[in-house]
């Protein structure tokens, strides 16, 4: 029995691009989201809970370009005891432009706490990729520095999605904020941890900072930090 692996195609609109015609990373996460819906969704219900999505890194060989026509194929590619690992490649006719790796956690949707993954997880997602494979969950992001630029990030309605936490792709806003004050330089790897979401009516402060291959950005509130990301440039 192959692994399961659910593709989508998507096609980059007016709204997915910069003002050069380069796909932005929301438009990228919202992808990688279509299309891990679209695996969970189409999935035999097997009993399972919410996933929260801790940690997601994208690996950028090509940006996509407003009306390139897209093919997202997804599978899961790794297990842990209450998580596990989701492999996404974005590719533009026959050459993949964006691999993908996303760690996300199991959780109970009454209580909020992690629990393991259900009995029968490994036989529609483990065959061939998953059960041969052990990931883990840490996060690598180190705390803000002291000494970093910071400015309030006001929350919009259209950041809410149907839980009413602001979603995933939404974040990667802040970073297109301080790609467009640079110049809008062409970016190559980016990646996002999550400790805490953020929710409606929070007062967001966002923090900046240089990196050796890029900068950071991290989302505090009161202090907390709840959602950090590394950018890395070409």
């Amino acid at each position: 029995m192959d692994r399961r692996v659910v593709a989508v195609t998507r096609h980059v609109g007016l709204a997915d691009v910069r003002p050069n015609g380069r796909m932005r990373l929301d438009a990228i996460a919202r992808v990688v989201q279509d299309v891990a819906d679209a695996d969970a969704t189409s999935a035999p219900d097997v009993g399972m809970g919410m996933w929260l999505l801790r940690r997601m890194a994208l690996d950028i060989a090509h940006t996509p370009r407003f009306r390139a026509a897209l093919d997202a194929r997804t599978w899961c590619s790794g297990v842990g005891a209450r998580w596990a690992e989701r492999s996404t490649e974005i590719a533009f006719g026959e050459a993949v432009c964006i691999a993908s790796t996303a760690i996300w956690v199991h959780v109970d949707p009454d209580r909020g706490v992690p629990v393991p993954l259900p009995p029968a997880f490994d036989g529609i997602w483990g065959v061939g990729g998953a059960n041969e494979r052990k990931v883990s969950s840490r996060l690598t992001h180190g705390a803000p520095p002291a000494d970093g630029a910071r400015s309030a990030w006001p929350l919009r309605a259209t950041d809410l999605d149907i839980v009413g936490h602001v979603n995933n792709s939404a974040y990667w806003a802040i970073v297109e904020e301080e790609l467009a004050r640079r110049g809008q330089p062409v970016v190559r790897r980016a990646e996002i941890e999550f400790r805490a979401g953020l929710d409606a009516g929070d007062d967001v402060e966002v923090v900046r900072a240089e990196r050796s291959d890029g900068f950071a950005c991290w989302c505090c509130v009161d202090g907390d930090v709840r959602a950090s990301m590394t950018v890395g440039l070409a």
